[in-house]
């Protein structure tokens, strides 16, 4: 007689489910990665440092070389037609850290010790993302003010200049789902912060960030124009009243409808990415 040892399946245990479970899953997950930037404050310092350092280059070593069409090379028209560009590439270049916290936790195997928990499938993404949203809403604040300081203004109402904001933190939002996925995807912390930044060059540069679209070569305008990014950046120049009065508006439909588009563009951006992303968590070991 022969005996036949039991089989044990192993399933990582699941929570009950449910939009409140993944809700408080979330926001546990968000106050612990908020917790670690606190006790690292390098972290928020050298997040704050980097875009202090552009808008002071940009605003006095660009600002009178740059003709903006309707203001010439008026160095103040220039500095607050720069604004909303640096305020997206600030909001934006955070992906390099979402990429650079998830590859981390990969390699430490905190991401399977979340997985053997019994909670929502993708709170720990939720959560990591939200607490980069609200770094990414501190460093926003700080650069405003410095952008005061640097003569930047709102000349279009504080609701509407609130509303610039929202759509830029939308926008900083999305693309740390992009960060997410690199970081779910690359073996190291400096692969994914190299993979992070990679792409975000030619994204913000090849835009109406800095430069109007009307300077660059043909092909590259209708690049710039369906950029997501310049749908942002446009916006908050509408918004913030930053545009001067007799700017030519490009005819393609996101430089006509830039809040619509921005809005459209970031939603696009978190339900595709944010389903790849919960996707590639759930396959990773």
């Amino acid at each position: 007689m022969t005996d036949t040892a039991p089989t044990f399946t192993s399933t990582a245990p699941r929570g009950s489910g449910g939009l409140a479970q993944s809700a408080r899953d979330s926001l546990v997950v968000a106050k612990r990665n908020l917790l670690g930037m606190v006790r690292i404050p390098e972290t928020i310092l050298f997040a704050l440092f980097q875009p202090i350092m552009f808008v002071v280059l940009f605003s006095y070593v660009f600002g009178g070389s740059i003709q903006i069409p309707g203001a010439g090379l008026d160095a103040a028209a220039y500095r607050e037609f720069l604004m909303a560009g640096i305020f997206a590439q600030t909001v934006t270049f955070a992906t390099a850290g979402s990429s650079a916290g998830l590859a981390a936790d990969m390699s430490k195997g905190l991401i399977d010790r979340f997985r053997s928990l019994p909670m929502a499938r993708g709170a720990v993404l939720t959560g990591r993302t939200l607490a980069d949203a609200l770094q990414t809403a501190l460093t926003l604040v700080v650069l405003a003010i410095v952008a005061l300081l640097v003569g930047w203004r709102v000349h279009a109402g504080i609701p509407k200049a609130l509303a610039g904001f929202g759509l830029l933190l939308l926008l900083g939002y999305a693309f740390t789902w992009i960060g997410a996925l690199i970081g779910l995807s690359v073996r190291s912390p400096e692969a994914a912060t190299s993979g992070g930044l990679v792409w975000l060059f030619p994204l913000t540069f090849i835009s109406v960030a800095f430069v109007p679209s009307q300077n660059m070569p043909a092909f590259l305008q209708h690049i710039a124009e369906w950029n997501p990014f310049s749908a942002t950046v446009v916006a908050g120049r509408e918004l913030f009243g930053n545009l001067p009065p007799h700017y030519p508006t490009p005819d393609a439909w996101p430089m006509q409808h830039p809040a619509l588009a921005s809005l459209i563009w970031s939603v696009l951006i978190i339900a595709v990415f944010r389903t790849l992303a919960v996707r590639k968590y759930r396959r990773s070991a």
